[in-house]
């Protein structure tokens, strides 16, 4: 069973030409990751993310480039077009972009954004695509988490009843 269309999910190019038709002053927000379960942790941060800014770009792993995190040969548990349609339900994303490799880097270095976010388990020194937000005048975020809550806990606690 093939899942419905998702307006949200789009190529590169295609939020390049939507971004071109942004009002001047719109202020962009981009974050990234995995997003393979989505838990409450996930929500608060994007809901926040989103209220940063005019517009929210969520750069999303693919599966392969899930598995060059490293994250275990069973993920993602979710393919891409799964984790991409659960998310593009929520009222806070308002673009999604797969990328293909291990780090966002050069889809930060194609969508310029104005604000870049990650949670609060990243050291701002430490984000990928900083430089590049910050010598466009950015700024570059790292979020408090929602304690207690990741997927990593989420499967433990699932592996273990």
């Amino acid at each position: 069973m093939s899942l419905p269309e998702n307006p949200k999910l789009m190529s590169i190019r295609t939020f390049l030409k939507r971004k071109a038709e942004f009002p001047p002053g719109f202020k962009l927000v981009f974050t990234n990751g995995c997003y393979d379960v989505l838990h409450p942790g996930h929500v608060d941060l994007l809901k926040r993310a989103r209220a940063l800014g005019d517009g929210l770009i969520l750069g999303l792993n693919s599966d392969e480039s899930v598995k060059m995190l490293g994250k275990g040969d069973d993920r993602p548990l979710n393919t891409q077009e799964e984790r991409a349609y659960v998310l593009a339900a929520l009222e806070c994303v308002d673009y999604i972009v797969i990328f293909h490799e291990s780090t966002p880097f050069e889809l930060i270095k194609g969508v310029r954004p104005q604000v870049l976010v990650k949670g609060g388990d990243w050291e701002v020194d430490k984000i990928v695509g900083r430089e590049i937000v910050e010598k466009a005048g950015g700024e570059v975020l790292s979020l408090p988490l929602l304690e207690g809550y990741s997927t990593t806990a989420f499967l433990e606690k699932v592996k273990n009843g």
